[in-house]
């Protein structure tokens, strides 16, 4: 998962391998598919038509660089599209959160992205950034409990904003 990947990309050069950006070049589809990475980084690691990874061998820099490329093109994807998100709808503010906003290289390219293009960027503190399947376990335990909050409970934010 995400922070095994990043662990693995901290000591890898993200410019090694050139996997692609999957539909960075349209600024009208903000859909994400990440399935032909997935396929480019299985070609890299086995060959085109192969599934057999029981032979694999990789040393430590192969490993880095590979999780450090892989890396960089789903934050370049995430980055981009995020800026023709707000393009497209004229915002010019980004609230992120999520297991995804707690990879360093998303935040520092995100943060970096606001300031280039103009655009105020709030994110999660680390502590909130966790998968959001524990919110939905939260939720079916307090609901199998009886435990509802009431409809007027106050909103208290837990974000950051970046400044610039």
């Amino acid at each position: 998962g995400g922070p095994a990947i990043q662990k693995a990309a901290e000591s890898g050069d993200p410019k090694s391998i050139p996997f692609p950006r999957p539909m960075l070049d349209d600024p009208d589809r903000l859909q994400f598919s990440f399935s032909g990475l997935k396929t480019a980084v299985r070609y890299k690691l086995v060959g085109p038509g192969k599934s057999d990874f029981s032979e694999l061998a990789l040393d430590a820099k192969q490993t880095a660089d590979i999780a450090a490329s892989f890396q960089e093109a789903v934050v370049d994807c995430l980055v981009g599209k995020s800026i023709h998100a707000l393009r497209k709808t004229g915002m010019n503010t980004l609230s992120i959160g999520g297991g995804v906003a707690a990879n360093k290289r998303f935040r520092e390219k995100m943060d970096a992205a606001s300031k280039k293009h103009g655009f105020q960027l709030y994110i999660a503190p680390f502590s909130l950034c966790t998968d959001n399947a524990v919110m939905g376990a939260i939720a079916v335990e307090r609901y199998s409990a009886g435990l509802f909050d009431p409809l007027d409970v106050d909103i208290q934010s837990g974000l950051v904003r970046v400044s610039h």
